[in-house]
């Protein structure tokens, strides 16, 4: 089976109203339009021509569509879920949970009865959420901890009044420490330090750190009070070129601040919030499941392949990810379990191989399902798709 799919666009405030319509060349309609969702999520599952959700579908006959191995492996469920992401504003200070925190979180959210939907819920379902992020365009983020002895020497050029207890704990090592001491502050208390530090920036006449000066002074205007402003001094800032990636495994601390780039993740909407964000905020929890080792280098690029395919190795169990580059040509692309196929630009076709010679042409920002039997299928056209597979 090689269908088309009917995606779900999530409205949330941080979305851009115009990237994902430039890509798809449609009629922007005023409203955000912050992720496309790809996949089987309950929450916003594509739509098959059946009509038919990839959820249903799933749930009915895992095996049928997974494939036996998949299906045993990830217990039925479809493993990953794919997105176009597009933001205007930065998204929360965030982290996500490990399977076996997940298990135990899910446990015990169910245990003392609060409804899956509930804002206040941290735990949405018992599965991990490692992701990688491609970037379309230019993309800016927050990603992982930067080298303590970096974060002090930024700290150290600006100088903003009343970091010197935060200072002193980054030379000691006390990275932990650091970030619960800020996560816990309250907001009265983090204003006049919001404040002193945008002095600190507007002051500075320095030629480095520009990237984390234009960052912060945006982050200082846009959110007096929080706490994640602070904590964001202590975060890698990266630029991603077109076709540039970061990783996020469990425990990695990250913000998107804006762009518009292709997602791919384990099946789950698990996300402890910290802070730039006006949803649930749980430090204790987040802190529980943050990873603190510092992360040199964060940006990931592709490893290249041949006839056009590259790869971007990330060790994840639960997916891989391959982006293709066609010229008017044929690949045939194999993949474990089921596949999507998303073209970001260009024109792709995409065929099934075997008897049906089933066909599916997509144009940017549309996406094919292939399921875990389907076996191999092949890629034509003139344009750029990613592929998403089970491991």
């Amino acid at each position: 089976m090689v269908v088309r799919l009917q995606n779900t666009i999530r409205d949330y405030a941080w979305g851009s109203p115009t990237a994902i319509p430039e890509l798809t060349g449609a009629e922007p309609d005023g409203r955000p339009q912050a992720e496309l969702w790809m996949g089987a999520h309950e929450s916003a599952p594509s739509v098959l021509p059946s009509g038919e959700t990839l959820y249903d579908v799933v749930s009915a006959g895992p095996v049928d569509v997974l494939g036996p191995e998949t299906a045993e492996r990830f217990e039925g469920r479809f493993p990953f879920l794919a997105k176009l992401l597009a933001a205007e504003q930065p998204l929360s200070i965030q982290a996500h949970p490990s399977r076996a925190q997940a298990i135990d979180g899910y446990a015990r959210d169910e245990a003392a009865g609060i409804p899956r939907d509930a804002g206040d819920r941290n735990y949405k379902d018992a599965w991990p959420k490692p992701e990688i992020l491609i970037a379309l365009g230019p993309f800016d983020a927050l990603v992982g901890f930067r080298p303590l002895d970096a974060t002090v020497a930024l700290l150290d050029a600006l100088a903003p009044a009343g970091f010197e207890e935060l200072t002193d704990l980054l030379r000691d090592g006390k990275l932990q420490d650091a970030f619960t001491q800020i996560m816990s502050t309250d907001r009265d208390s983090i204003r006049p330090l919001v404040a002193a530090l945008a002095e600190a920036i507007a002051r500075y006449a320095g030629d480095a750190f520009a990237l984390e000066r234009e960052s912060l002074a945006k982050l200082c205007a846009d959110f007096p009070d929080d706490p994640g402003v602070l904590a964001a001094l202590l975060l890698n800032r990266v630029r991603l070129e077109r076709f540039e990636a970061v990783y996020l495994p469990a425990g990695n601390v990250h913000a998107y601040l804006h762009g518009l780039g292709f997602e791919v993740m384990a099946n789950s909407d698990n996300v402890l919030r910290g802070g730039l964000t006006s949803k649930h905020v749980d430090v204790p929890e987040l802190v529980s499941v943050v990873d603190f080792e510092p992360l040199t280098d964060p940006v990931l690029t592709a490893t290249p392949l041949a006839d056009g395919f590259s790869s971007y190795e990330t060790g994840c169990e639960y997916y891989a990810i391959r982006r293709v580059d066609l010229s008017g040509d044929e690949r045939t692309v194999t993949g474990e379990g089921p596949r999507i196929v998303c073209c970001v630009a260009g024109s792709v076709e995409v065929v099934a191989d075997g008897p049906s010679d089933d066909a599916v042409r997509l144009s940017a920002g549309q996406s094919a399902f292939a399921s875990g039997p389907e076996g191999p299928c092949s890629l034509r056209g003139s344009g750029t798709a990613f592929v998403v597979s089970a491991r």
